[in-house]
């Protein structure tokens, strides 16, 4: 009671002390983060030329991208497609701005039928576009947002119409503004008279080559004050962004051999069934096996990993490994259990016949709202479509012959090119109840049938050979880790994870025969780790403030188990280190060192005096021009080509540095080009090469110049 006391007496003084200290908490955390304070700061992903991405505005780009693309593209890859598209259009409307370039309603509109001409939706009974049909799809599209139509087969909303007319008029004044470009590009005649001139002036020369090759690497000695120098000499070589370098081990949760017999042993209990012995009655259940049952549908629904594929196959359809065994069933039998990939599986031969190998039928199609690819077009309901099938089914059945009269009806575009004549195989893919129907009846049936498509009616005009086939069930079990193994995995990684953060990464991997993965190069906004996939939680971590050499964690990989990671390197932006530069500038200064010793140790003038010191030959090259700096017999060497045309006939030159060695060049005979009375046609030609070369060089000059802030990464 007395410390009761003493605490209600000191109460103001107790919620005084935990405000100040929650007030610290948060000011600290503040402090950490010092765009705290600006909750605009937060919001930016990228400043591009001065103008603001916003963060939420950004994210509902890269989710509608998402959308759009499904499973086949990850969280990143809709991010960085989202941002190329977002920088993209940031450096053109500077220049548009700068130009006060702008596109009009009526130029989108142009541009809108140029990209909408060939849709079906747009045409009228003529063929062409017609602008009011784009005008009731807009308004019609504007009503039901924000539910779908489809367009050309694909769903589309209001929100995603926007965006491709915004998309439109982007691409209209980007081809308006590469135009402006290009028809600032012309080649003149004094361009045209060069570009002649490099292709035609020749000059026979001979040289001697010493290769660098002739100087064995193991006798240059090269430090790493070499490398710095060479470095800070070439810096535009050698500036890298902020990069990790690290090492992994994997810890996969595989099956062991025993969780492998474990599900084959399962399997084998499920063909076969069981008897439950009920205690509680007198009455004995059995449970019915795959060998036995009748209902196979069910059976594999509620016990097996694949379902019922409910239609019959061609031995060709099946897998090559299991065919001829499975053909060679009576019905009823099973073939297995056998292993294919990750799974065990036994499979039942259910029925078997004899069915066409192909079919012709030819057909009308009329689609209700909703149907699959139904276009916006399309008004009858579900009851009005039946209808009007039924009609024109009782039509056709009275007299065949007015068949072609009513396919104007069919929404089958393509088919009716064909009078609506299909041919198709069996294994082809096509709505069920359309194959069932041409290969479960004869030659000459008639009928309406239901499909997602819509209602058809369908005449059977001829069937190709007969062919066995056969309806099997697969009854399927994955091979899976158990619980155990999963366990073990688990116990392993923390043992490993535990031990490195008092050893060597390497030495603790190499004691447990543990395989390390060297990854290097890592860079802040990367989604995949070479042998792990997507891991931008181990990315964003290795970029963490206060991570450093030696810091290691554990991550959850993709299909199961984990990865402890350790970081090796953490590479700054700037110049990168003379350890990672030596790659490409060892062999460079080499070649330095090498091209000095060979100028120092050569004292002939002539060529003849240094094939005597040098054992070289004098080699002959003959109508080399500037155009194509290529010597045979030594490779590619525009310096020294280019030496060459500076000397006057008979001249010879000094020892130059080449690409793959030192040369001595004397000109033997120059042959200069014949004038032309107009270089027109060279100079139409140079300006035709520059304006080619606008559509790939454009952007990635503007982008080079322009200024990019990224805070990508604060956010992904």
């Amino acid at each position: 009671m007395a410390i009761l006391n003493k605490i209600r007496q000191r109460s103001l003084f107790l919620i005084l002390v935990i405000a100040l200290a929650l007030f610290s908490f948060v000011l600290a955390d503040l402090f950490k983060n010092s765009s705290g304070f600006s909750s605009s700061s937060q919001n930016i992903v990228a400043t591009i030329n001065g103008v603001d991405i916003k963060r939420d505005e950004f994210m509902n780009k890269v989710e509608n991208a998402q959308r759009q693309y499904g499973n086949s593209m990850s969280s990143t890859q809709a991010m960085n497609n989202v941002w190329d598209q977002e920088v993209r259009n940031a450096v053109f409307d500077t220049q548009y701005n700068d130009l006060g370039l702008t596109v009009e309603r009526d130029y989108i509109r142009s541009l809108l039928e140029k990209s909408l001409s060939g849709f079906e939706e747009f045409k009228n009974d003529l063929g062409l576009f017609d602008e009011n049909k784009l005008n009731e799809f807009i308004a019609n599209l504007k009503a039901i947002q924000p539910e779908t139509t489809l367009l050309n087969g694909s769903p589309i909303n209001y929100a995603a119409w926007t965006n491709f007319e915004a998309n439109v008029a982007a691409t209209g004044k980007e081809q308006m503004y590469t135009s402006m470009v290009k028809a600032g590009l012309v080649g003149t005649l004094a361009d045209g008279e060069q570009n002649y001139k490099l292709e035609n002036d020749k000059v026979d020369i001979k040289f001697i080559q010493i290769p660098f090759s002739s100087i064995p690497d193991s006798t240059i000695t090269v430090t790493k004050s070499d490398v710095k120098k060479y470095i800070n000499e070439h810096k535009e070589k050698y500036e890298v962004e902020e990069s990790r370098d690290m090492y992994f081990v994997k810890f996969s949760e595989e099956p062991s051999l025993e969780d492998e017999a474990a599900v084959k042993d399962e399997l084998l209990a499920l063909i076969a069934g069981k008897e439950d012995n009920l205690t509680t009655t007198t009455v004995d259940e059995t449970e019915i096996g795959f060998k036995e049952t009748n209902d196979e549908q069910t059976f594999l629904a509620e016990n097996s990993a694949m379902k019922l594929f409910d239609s019959y196959l061609f031995k060709s359809a099946l897998p090559a490994t299991v065919a001829d065994s499975v053909f060679k069933l009576q019905v009823g039998d099973i073939y297995g259990p056998y292993k294919d990939g990750n799974a065990y599986i036994a499979t039942k031969l259910i029925a078997s016949k004899q069915i066409a190998d192909s079919a012709k039928v030819r057909h009308i199609l009329i689609p209700y709202v909703g149907a699959t690819r139904a276009d916006a077009l399309v008004t009858k309901s579900n009851e009005e479509a039946k209808k009007t099938a039924d009609s024109i089914y009782k039509v056709v059945k009275r007299n065949r012959s007015k068949f072609d009269r009513l396919l104007d009806l069919s929404s089958d575009k393509v088919s009716n090119e064909k009078k609506g004549v299909i041919e198709f195989a069996y294994s082809d893919s096509f709505a069920p109840e359309f194959r069932d129907f041409s290969f479960g009846n004869r030659v000459g049936a008639l009928d309406v049938v239901k499909t997602s498509f819509g209602y058809h009616i369908i005449e059977i005009l001829s069937q190709g050979t007969l062919q066995k086939a056969v309806k099997v069930g697969n009854l399927a079990l994955p091979i899976e880790p158990s619980e155990k193994t999963i366990d073990d995995v688990y116990s392993k990684t923390s043992k490993f994870e535990i031990a490195v953060l008092d050893g060597v990464f390497q030495d603790v991997a190499k004691e447990n025969g543990y395989s390390v993965k060297p990854v290097s190069n890592i860079k802040v906004l990367d989604e995949t780790i070479p042998g792990l996939g997507a891991q931008r939680a181990m990315i964003r971590w290795a970029f963490e403030d206060n991570i450093e050499v030696g810091s290691v964690k554990r991550f959850n990989i993709q299909g199961g188990g984990y990865a402890v990671a350790v970081i090796t390197s953490v590479n700054e932006a700037g110049l990168m280190t003379t350890e990672k530069a030596s790659v490409t500038a060892l062999p460079a200064i080499r070649k330095e060192k090498k091209a000095a010793l060979i100028k120092e140790r050569i004292s002939g003038s002539t060529l003849e005096e240094v094939t005597v010191s040098e054992g070289q030959p004098i080699k002959t090259a003959l109508a080399v021009n500037m155009k194509n700096p290529t010597l045979s017999g030594a490779g590619r060497e525009p310096y020294i080509i280019g030496a060459a045309f500076g000397l006057k006939e008979g001249g010879t030159s000094g020892i130059l540095t080449g690409n793959l060695g030192m040369y001595m060049v004397n000109v033997t005979k120059i042959t200069n080009a014949a004038e032309l009375p107009s270089y027109q046609a060279a100079a139409n030609r140079v300006g035709s090469s520059k304006v080619n070369a606008v559509s790939s060089t454009l952007f990635s000059a503007l982008k080079d110049a322009a200024e990019i802030n990224d805070n990508r990464a604060t956010f992904y």
